[in-house]
Parts: structure tokens; sequence; C-alpha cells
């Protein structure tokens, strides 16, 4: 257990996890806490980090900062996710080393699997074969993150663990419609085309005018030229365009039961409870979900009834699905004490309320 008064630093406190972390630890009464934005700390300036480090002296580390995106970025800014996740996790990693951090959780993603991996997916599947090839650049650079917290670990006995979540969504999410992830890209994406259906100008303005599309002056656009852009996007009033088949099967977690596994794992769960008894330790990691799942396609349809949209959903099978199928077998999690709490309708409909309100 980590004493009240220590010092928390948790890198990424205003992303979709780390936010929801740094709640979880302030309710668990822990108040000495420290974060940076990114504009007062860029974590891929190794120099700027270590200052911070020898400024700060931490005595506990959450990195949950991270370049992340959804199948297109990951698609097209190859390059910016194997280098950006490399250079974060070795500056925080690296610096909470240096300076003699015993405690650290990083987080990285179960997209570090292999594509055809057994389902559901156990921690022993990693690097097994092949990994799924739209994401591989982001999955690398994760896997050497865990790879590092596990080396260290055993070379310089620290107690840094390292946990993969499944799909997040929730407060604080992203809803850019170019690299959104797929379950806040429905959302958004069903919203406008709702509100294209009903002709709602000013609506459709304040929700572009919040959250901006390149080359669109919503405050002053007419609807026609709303329509033209959004229609990009696949966005229109009698119908949305989806990427893919619909029929992968994900499973998603609400981000405020990821935090509280995570902090629940950071205060009881030691690198000696997961590293067992084997002479060639590896695979210390712990996968973080539900151990549910649903088709994308069901997921679209769940989210078009909570925002009410009525239109046609098409698929469009030209663009790739991503892996079929990625379900976490999640039994170490569960024998560490820790079980999910919110359930997929219930955390969309309070995503799409906090969406609305923000």
């Amino acid at each position: 257990m980590i004493d009240k008064n220590a010092k928390i630093y948790v890198a990424g406190h205003r992303g979709l996890v780390g936010s929801a972390i740094w709640r979880n630890l302030q309710q668990r009464g822990y108040t000495n806490l420290v974060g940076r934005t990114h504009a007062e700390l860029d974590l891929l300036d190794a120099a700027a980090v270590r200052v911070f480090f020898d400024t700060e002296r931490p005595d506990a580390v959450v990195l949950a900062a991270a370049h992340v995106g959804g199948i297109m970025a990951n698609s097209v800014y190859r390059a910016d996710f194997i280098y950006q996740n490399l250079q974060i996790q070795q500056n925080v990693i690296g610096e909470a080393w240096r300076h003699g951090v015993r405690k650290l959780l990083f987080l990285g993603s179960t997209c570090i699997y292999p594509r055809e991996a057994p389902q559901p997916i156990t921690e022993d599947a990693l690097l097994t074969s092949p990994l799924e090839y739209t994401n591989e650049p982001y999955a690398i650079a994760k896997i050497a993150g865990l790879k590092l917290c596990e080396s260290l670990n055993l070379q310089y006995g620290t107690d840094y663990i390292a946990v993969m979540p499944t799909n997040l969504y929730g407060p604080n999410d992203n809803f850019d419609l170019v690299n959104s992830h797929v379950l806040p890209a429905m959302i958004r994406k069903m919203h406008l085309a709702r509100l294209l259906s009903e002709g709602n100008l000013d609506a459709l303005r304040d929700d572009l005018t919040r959250l901006p599309v390149k080359g669109l002056d919503a405050a002053t656009a007419s609807i026609d030229r709303i329509a033209a852009t959004l229609a990009q996007f696949g966005i229109h009033a009698t119908h949305l365009d989806l990427w893919g088949s619909g029929r992968p099967l994900r499973e998603f977690l609400w981000s405020e039961d990821m935090a509280d596994a995570s902090v629940h794992i950071l205060l009881n769960v030691t690198f000696d409870d997961v590293r067992g008894d084997r002479s060639d330790v590896r695979n210390t990691h712990i996968n973080i979900g539900t151990g549910l799942e649903l088709t994308i396609a069901e997921l679209a349809e769940m989210i078009r009834r909570t925002v009410g949209f009525n239109g046609e959903i098409r698929w469009d099978a030209s663009k790739p699905d991503g892996t079929m199928r990625k379900l976490c077998d999640v039994s170490k999690l569960h024998s560490l004490g820790w079980h999910h709490s919110v359930e997929l309708p219930d955390g969309v409909r309070r995503l799409y309320d906090w969406y609305l309100a923000r």
C-alpha cells in the first residue's frame, strides 16, 4: 500500500484514463498528486522530463500519457505512433528508474496481442504470432514499454506493473472526426447525422464550433456547406457510412472502471504477485477488461437507439476491419480481486449524456 501522503505523478492526467485515475486517487484520499499539461511539459523532450523529475521527486508514477488514435489514424500516421510512444515511455519510465521511483504503473493496450491470437486472449499470447498490420507500430511501442518495466524489475528490483486495457470509453473521450476511437466516433457521427436530418442548423453550428472540423467556419456556414463537409466523413441526413463490415467483435470498458482497476493494482499488487515461479519470467502484465464482447454492427445499433438517429447504417467493406476478434481473458485480473461494474448499454448512455453536456 502506498502512503496517503506519497507524491504520485500522473502522466496524462487530462486524458480519458489519466483524468479518471486522478479522480479515483482523490476519492481514496490521495491528494498529493502531480500533473502537467502538454504545454507545461512535453514528454517527448528528454531534458524537460529529467528536469521535472529532478524538481518534483515523485514517490510513484502512473504513465497514462500516450499518442493514441483509431484505425484510420493508426494506418496513416504509422511513424508518429511508434516514435512518439517509444519516446514518451523511454523518458518517463527511464527517469522514474534513474530517480529511484519504486512503484510505477504503465498503461498499454490489448493491441499488443497477435492478430490471430486464441480467444479469449491470455497474457501468455504475447509475441506468439504476427500482429495486426494496421496498428503494428503502436503495438510494438507498447510491447517495448511493458518489457522495459519487466526488465527493470528483474535487473534492478523495481516494482513497475504494466496493465493492458481493452477498448476504453468515457468522460473526456476524444470525439474528433479523424482520430477518435470507434465508440465515441460513432456517437458523434450519429449525433451530427440526426441534427442534419432535423435541419437543426443552430445545434450543428454549436457542435462544430466546440469541436471544429478543419476548413469549416461553423459559425457562418450554411446548412448545405456543413452537410457537404460532413459528407466527407460519411455523415448524411439519411444515412451514415461506417468503415468495415461491422462483423468484428470488440470488448469495451468504461474509463472510470479502468481507473478503479488501475488504482487497485497500483496500491495492492506487486511484481512478486504476478511474476510466478518460472525461471523464464515473462508476460507479467495484466489484462484489464470485462470479458464480454459484441460486434461493431451491434454496437452501432446500440448507439443509434441511444442517440435517436433513424437513418440507415451503411458498411463500407472496402475499408479495413482490423482484428476480427479481440476479447481479453481477465482471469488474472479477477484473481487479483477486481471486477468491472458498468455494463455497456448504461455506459453508452452516460457517455452520450456527457457529450451533450460538455
